[in-house]
């Protein structure tokens, strides 16, 4: 069977439901009169807040506008100067996050957000990614090391020693720098490498000695190598005439005697002036008859 009560009864015992409550969790805010007055003051305040949002996003998008707009100055304004492009980028790059961040925390702090809190809680997840990140992080440093201390530049041909890398800079980024190798393979090298790694730049002068070596056999006449390695520098289409060209003894080693080839080529011709020579050379050789002897060992048994 239903029992139907009154609305008033309804509304009586609700209250005094609600009066228990609050006597016995010692909570006044629950009292039906503090309750009846928080929803009276609702609309009004879920306008303001309605009222705060709107000319929050209104604010965020003129002033994202405006950060925009001084990004594209000071990037137009660097690019005037002698800096390259990469720092360029990075610097505008800089100024931009540093103003969203600036504008998201004056936002934040408008609507009552305690931003020490926020920074604190920023500041545990960013160590937090860090150690998750830490190669990625080195490369970055790594990247503000080479454009601010420029050891190379993009188009300069560098010798990564040790790494067995070499080739012509095209890019420099932040992360990693992209270099094109003399057989036209694209390569992308982490810049923490680059940063810890001793770098030869060739293109510091306009041209570059290339040296190579070649050896002959004990019983070969030294003064003839010598002219047929003298004729095929005098041949070589890389190797400049305005420049001293040698070929020298340089060691008397264990199965031959070592001659050392030296000329002037400019820097981006180097790979082709090597591979060409070294060809020439045993070509030459043969043709000559200047024996280039296999390691050899001698036994000696009693």
């Amino acid at each position: 069977m239903n029992i139907m009560l009154p609305p008033m009864m309804l509304t009586a015992t609700a209250e005094t439901a609600i009066e228990t409550i609050a006597e016995v969790t010692g909570n006044e805010n629950l009292k039906p009169g503090v309750i009846q007055n928080y929803l009276k003051d609702l609309p009004d305040k879920a306008f303001a807040m309605l009222v705060k949002v709107v000319l929050a996003i209104v604010i965020l998008a003129i002033m994202w506008q405006v950060i925009n707009g001084i990004t594209s100055i000071v990037d137009k304004s660097l690019r005037k100067t002698k800096i390259e492009d990469a720092t360029v980028k990075f610097l505008a790059k800089v100024v931009k996050v540093s103003l969203d961040v600036f504008l998201i925390f004056s936002i934040a702090a408008a609507f009552g957000m305690d931003t020490a809190s926020i920074v604190a809680l920023l500041g545990s997840a960013g160590v937090a990614i860090g150690l998750a990140v830490q190669g990625t992080l080195s490369n970055f440093a790594g990247g503000i090391l080479i454009l601010l201390a420029k050891p190379f530049r993009v188009g300069d041909y560098i010798v990564v020693n040790g790494a067995g890398i070499e080739g012509s800079v095209t890019e420099i980024s932040l992360i990693n720098t992209r270099m094109l190798t003399a057989d036209y393979r694209r390569i992308v090298v982490p810049n923490g490498t680059l940063a810890s790694a001793t770098i030869t730049n060739n293109n510091g002068n306009t041209m570059r000695i290339l040296d190579t070596m070649i050896g002959i056999s004990y019983s070969a006449d030294i003064d003839k190598a010598r002219a047929v390695a003298t004729r095929v520098l005098d041949a070589n289409e890389f190797i400049s005439d305005k420049y001293e060209k040698t070929v020298y003894v340089d060691e008397l080693a264990d199965s031959s005697v070592n001659l050392r080839v030296r000329g002037w080529v400019k820097p981006s011709d180097y790979p082709k002036a090597k591979w060409s020579m070294n060809e020439a050379l045993k070509k030459a050789f043969d043709k000559e008859g200047v024996e280039i002897p296999y390691p050899q060992m001698d036994v000696h048994m009693k």
